[in-house]
């Protein structure tokens, strides 16, 4: 994450380095003064050397701070943007198994913690090592024994830090698990506050969001609790070797071993020597609290994308001569269950030729809907083979394949924003013209006219400023505008009142005249025109033909049409 900043970070680590040395000849200089005082001299020009050095001290690290930091925002932003783009790329079977709220933890709070990591921690040790290290060797020139002193004492102290910080990067873990566990709580409850408050359940949801609120509280408690037990015993350390330096110094200035001067610059290097140790502490303290948090970003960079681009095969051999062309759409003995286990289908075969219409009907669950999923690539089949114009679709590329389907969903989602953005979604070069058009096939013109901004009327978060309908009819009205060569329709009339389900109807006809469609349907009424109607029962295909020929044949169909009114219970 670090490799796209090393010029910034090398630049950085530089004037670290310089910042080091003016820091280094800091004491030097004091000591200068400190002779010149006692021999007599002047002092004007030792103090502003001094003067000059601390303030090109200061100005450094100015500099090496703004450049931590900048760098420290472009890791945020690179890491948001991978994690970001590797989110919304992954198998659709991974969104089953986990929570939209912890995902979006892992972009938002997951990533702010790599920030300090990176201006607390990596550059800043180089510098501190520098003046570490040259502190001590002008300590040890400065007295020997004086330097073993504060070794011991600052060794000690070094030793308990390490082994009391082991298991921050464990404990930070799970703090940032339990925030993910409530971000994803709040999530839910967002998602669905209307019925939560039609259902008299904010208490209840309230107190939900609080237990895994307090979780998170009890893990952050147990991070600070053990980073606050760092801070004392490098204090304790600290203080104690500068204790012993002044009473030992002391004594030694008093029998004559070092001078004044000498002993006033080497408790000047001990501060040099405590304050890089005490930043390497907190960067070690802070890269164990980054770790955790990057374990939890590699953890969903580690899964593999959905496979765009499929290894290409050898294109499977045409018709030949005399036989007639391969159906647009093919499933062939299909099998199916999800990461549970519920087996959905076994053995499904149909086909959609070309401009025709299909109807998948049955009770719910029969594996209805999976279809559609797995004619979109949202997963893997267990066995079987869906073909498109007789090539067998694992052997297409994804985008290759979608761009020829349109699809829309049962729950017909709408995105926040407008009208407009809504509709190009799926073709983002239409035309207004266009856009108007595909808006009056399925009945939405005089509702976007309603409001003076026309197609730049916003439709709220998930569309909540339509009907149930509207949303409905703009999520097939998107679909349409893309001019797929086959249509897939999960319950498209499910929320249409009678006079916009007949316009439908009407805008489906003229839509199947130059594709096919493939729809899923409880309202029978809808699908009663098409070429084929396929009955699913608990995940096998029991019946298949036209509607007058189901009556007949298939007790199923026969069921569910009498249920809906479409046919006499005495037929």
């Amino acid at each position: 994450m670090l490799r796209p900043h090393r010029r910034s970070l090398g630049l950085a680590a530089g004037l670290s380095l310089v910042g080091a040395a003016a820091a280094l000849a800091q004491p030097l200089l004091v000591a200068r003064v400190i002779d010149a005082v006692g021999d007599g001299r002047s002092v004007l020009a030792a103090v502003l050397v001094l003067v000059v050095v601390l303030l090109a001290a200061s100005a450094l690290g100015a500099g090496q701070q703004y450049l931590l930091q900048r760098t420290a925002e472009g890791v945020v932003l690179t890491t948001r943007l991978r994690l970001a783009d590797r989110l919304l790329r992954l198998p659709v079977a991974e969104y089953d198994r986990r929570r939209t709220g912890d995902l979006m933890s892992r972009v938002g709070a997951d990533t702010t913690l790599l920030r300090a990591t990176v201006t607390s921690g990596v550059v800043e040790v180089a510098g501190s090592v520098v003046i570490a290290v040259g502190a001590l060797v002008a300590m040890a020139l400065v007295d020997v024994w004086l330097l073993l002193l504060t070794v011991v004492a600052v060794s000690v102290g070094l030793v308990s830090v390490v082994l009391v910080s082991r298991g921050v990067r464990r404990l930070s873990r799970q703090a940032q698990e339990a925030v993910g566990a409530m971000s994803a709580a709040v999530e839910r409850a967002l998602s669905a506050v209307r019925t939560i408050r039609a259902s008299g359940a904010t208490g209840r949801e309230v107190a939900g969001v609080g237990v895994s609120a307090r979780r998170s509280y009890e893990a952050g408690v147990r991070v600070a609790r053990l980073e606050a037990m760092v801070s004392p015993i490098g204090s304790i350390a600290v203080q104690g070797a500068f204790l012993a330096v002044l009473g030992v110094g002391g004594y030694r200035v008093a029998s004559g071993s070092i001078d004044v001067a000498a002993l006033v610059a080497f408790i000047l290097y001990l501060f040099l020597l405590v304050m890089p140790l005490g930043r390497m502490i907190g960067a070690w303290t802070q890269l164990q609290t980054g770790l955790g948090a990057l374990a939890r970003i590699q953890e969903i960079l580690a899964l593999e994308p959905e496979d765009d681009e499929r290894p290409q095969r050898p294109p499977a051999p045409g018709p030949r001569p005399g036989s007639a062309p391969a159906p647009l759409l093919e499933l062939e003995d299909v099998s199916f269950a999800y990461a549970d286990g519920r087996r959905v289908l076994d053995g499904v075969s149909l086909q959609v030729p070309a401009g025709s219409r299909v109807a998948l009907v049955g009770p719910s669950g029969a594996g209805k809907s999976t279809i559609l999923a797995l004619v979109e690539g949202f997963y893997a089949l267990d066995g079987g083979v869906v073909r498109w114009a007789g090539t067998d679709v694992r052997e297409m590329p994804r985008a290759a394949l979608r761009a020829r389907l349109g699809y829309v969903e049962q729950e017909a989602p709408v995105l926040a924003g407008t009208v407009r953005d809504n509709l190009l979604l799926t073709r983002p070069d239409a035309t207004d013209p266009e856009l108007w058009a595909v808006l009056a096939d399925v009945g939405l013109t005089d509702v976007v006219r309603r409001s003076p901004r026309g197609l730049d009327v916003l439709v709220g978060d998930e569309g909540v400023l339509l009907s149930g309908g509207e949303r409905q009819r703009l999520a097939i009205a998107r679909s349409l505008l893309a001019r797929p060569a086959l249509l897939l329709l999960d319950e498209p009339t499910a929320s249409l009142d009678a006079r916009n389900e007949q316009l439908l109807r009407d805008t489906l006809a003229a839509a199947s005249a130059d594709r096919a469609l493939l729809v899923v349907a409880h309202r029978l009424s809808t699908v009663l025109n098409s070429d084929e109607i396929v009955v699913l029962d608990a995940g096998r295909v029991v019946a298949r033909g036209t509607h007058a020929e189901l009556v007949e044949s298939s007790p199923l169909y026969r069921e569910l049409a009498t249920a809906q009114l479409l046919v006499s219970g005495r037929e």
